[in-house]
């Protein structure tokens, strides 16, 4: 039997929908305006003619991206710290928040070790410090020094564990009784069941990686090794000190380029990986928000 839905419920529903359409749109024209403006031309960019639609169209800003070798390589190492950074991550975040889920009578010290950990979110080594360390364990100019001195996240940690804890204690003592160790009862009986979690904090950590710039210029010493978004900020500053040695040529295909345009095409393409992953991830936000609405 099909009920109808009351007056009161079909308004509920009209206005929910107005009002999240309205959000997305808001949130969505932002990156539009971006993409018109680094698929517009020179004049129109500067002369801030360009609102929604792209002025004088033209894919020069991409092209000169997507041609230069150096842009090809920070793209590469940016996949590169993605890839390890993420893995190594999510692979400490593991072992660090499983046991520290564990009550203070299956773990002795365990409120120590919480602290200990707590204690680095509110204060930190310092920058000095923390490139003398690098410096000295030869980790300069290697992928190494973008992923190891932030290994492990202790805010992502603590998700994790306050996740951890929210599972049935009787699964963990259900596999103990059957003969599993420590490592088989991560790997085998909270991993497969705590996939939100895993995708909200994965999702954070391939953000971290993706979008930080600062320690490239920090540690690495070449620019051949520089991530991609170290790259792009750098990038405006070598067209300019390279112009004089530029070939006609050259100045000619930079000719429907300026700062403004190149700086939006840059944006676009850090951004976009990121815009291209959320929906395979967004199914897995979905679920966690019902994790736990189950109770015994």
């Amino acid at each position: 039997m099909i009920h109808k839905s009351s007056a009161s419920r079909q308004m509920f529903v009209l206005f929910n929908t107005i009002f999240l359409t309205s959000i997305t749109v808001l949130a969505i024209i932002p990156f539009v305006h971006l993409l018109a403006i680094s698929l517009s031309s020179n004049t129109a960019a500067m002369a801030g003619e360009v609102k929604l639609w792209p002025v004088g169209f033209n894919l020069d800003a991409y092209i000169y991206l997507g041609e230069k070798v150096e842009f090809l390589r920070s793209l590469r190492v940016s996949l590169e710290r993605v890839v390890l950074g993420t893995a190594v991550n999510m692979f400490l975040v593991f072992i660090t928040a499983f046991p520290l889920a564990k009550s203070n009578d299956k773990f002795k010290y365990r409120t120590v070790y919480v602290w200990f950990f707590a204690v680095t979110m509110f204060f930190s080594g310092g920058l000095i410090p923390t490139y003398m360390i690098v410096k000295n364990t030869g980790l300069i100019d290697t992928i190494w020094a973008l992923i190891l001195p932030g290994a492990l996240n202790v805010w992502n940690m603590v998700l994790m564990l306050n996740f951890f804890r929210a599972i049935p204690k009787e699964l963990d003592e259900a596999a103990t009784i059957d003969g599993a160790g420590h490592w088989r009862v991560l790997w085998q009986v909270y991993l497969p069941v705590s996939l939100p979690s895993i995708a909200t904090i994965g999702l954070f950590t391939v953000i971290g990686h993706w979008n930080v710039w600062f320690d490239g210029i920090l540690y690495m010493n070449s620019p051949e090794h520089y991530p991609l978004q170290t790259y792009l900020s750098t990038l405006i500053t070598a067209i300019n000190s390279q112009m004089s040695s530029m070939s006609l040529d050259q100045l000619k295909a930079l000719e429907n380029l300026s700062e403004k345009t190149l700086r939006t095409a840059q944006i676009f393409m850090g951004a976009l990986p990121i815009m291209l992953v959320y929906p395979f991830l967004q199914k897995y936000f979905v679920k966690g928000m019902t994790v736990g609405s189950v109770k015994e």
